[in-house]
């Protein structure tokens, strides 16, 4: 079928009270294995792109994202394409043409002010161009330099950052300024979730997040779900929680898949044996997240 936007499946999502997940795209076999499990699960999804992703395709934009909406469009459930993590100027221009309907927005390692006058920038240019814009404030855990958790080139660059430390969560006063000044569709907030999470573990802060929904008027997108166990995130949707993004638990099945396989049969060189077992991981991650997320 036709992609649909983010924008839309965003607000279905957050008018029916539910959320909509959205995974990270690395190879065909992710985005092949997330509408296979969309179709599973009988719900819809958002496939999304990081810029580490684009990074480790070379920094070519167009052949991946070709391929994940030809993916997308052959599949039997709505499914949109989103572009995540991104800080270049270059890349959030290319957004549109090449099939994108929204786009994160990442200026959260630069301080405050600086973050909103980039962010606001990116919004005008985005709605310009009818792109649906995504930021962050605050700064979730785990997420080293360069580093989304989508198993890209810059993991294990640089120091993660701790989702607890004093300081790194997002402030409901300094959200519903940053939101009006922007003008950004959906907001990714620090609650106490982290990146690159491999043991489903985190605990949130619901308070906070039920604050910030009373605060803030656009969606709320929480990231690094992958280490979020399933009633955690249950209670983050009730509390107001609505895009949900997962990447890293994508990995860790597709990895495990490879390594069972490899190791049970040493001699294979066919890449499609273990690749086969390895997208059918992938793709029972994607279909367990999204009955969590829309039930």
């Amino acid at each position: 079928m036709p992609l649909v936007t983010t924008a839309e499946l965003v607000s279905d999502a957050a008018a029916r009270g539910r959320g909509i997940a959205a995974f990270n795209v690395i190879t065909l076999e992710h985005a092949e294995a997330i509408a296979e499990g969309a179709e599973r699960a009988g719900v819809p999804a958002i496939l999304q792109i990081s810029e580490n992703a684009v990074r480790f395709h070379g920094g070519r934009l167009t052949a991946v994202a070709a391929a994940t909406a030809a993916v997308a469009r052959a599949a039997a459930v709505p499914l949109a394409l989103h572009l995540d993590h991104v800080e270049s100027a270059e890349l959030l221009r290319a957004a549109p043409a090449e099939g994108f309907s929204s786009v994160m927005f990442d200026a959260s390692k630069l301080p405050y002010a600086e973050n909103l006058k980039a962010t606001a920038e990116a919004v005008r240019w985005g709605h310009d161009h009818g792109v649906w814009v995504e930021a962050e404030l605050g700064a979730v855990g785990g997420k080293e330099s360069g580093d989304e958790g989508d198993g890209g080139p810059g993991d294990g660059a640089g120091p993660a950052l701790d989702a607890h430390a004093p300081g790194v969560r997002t402030d409901p006063a300094e959200a519903v300024l940053f939101v009006a000044e922007t003008g950004v569709d959906a907001l990714a907030v620090a609650v106490g979730s982290s990146h690159a999470m491999t043991r489903r573990t985190a605990a949130l802060d619901h308070t906070l997040i039920a604050a910030l929904r009373g605060s803030v008027p656009v969606p709320l997108v929480l990231h690094g779900s992958s280490g979020v166990p399933d009633e955690e995130i249950r209670r983050a949707i009730a509390a107001g929680m609505v895009k949900i993004n997962v990447g890293t638990a994508l990995n860790t099945a597709y990895t495990e898949a490879v390594r069972t396989h490899l190791a049970g049969h040493p001699a294979t060189v066919d890449p499609r044996k273990y690749l086969v077992p390895a997208r059918e991981a992938m793709a029972g991650t994607v279909a367990g997240f999204l009955r969590v997320v829309s039930s």
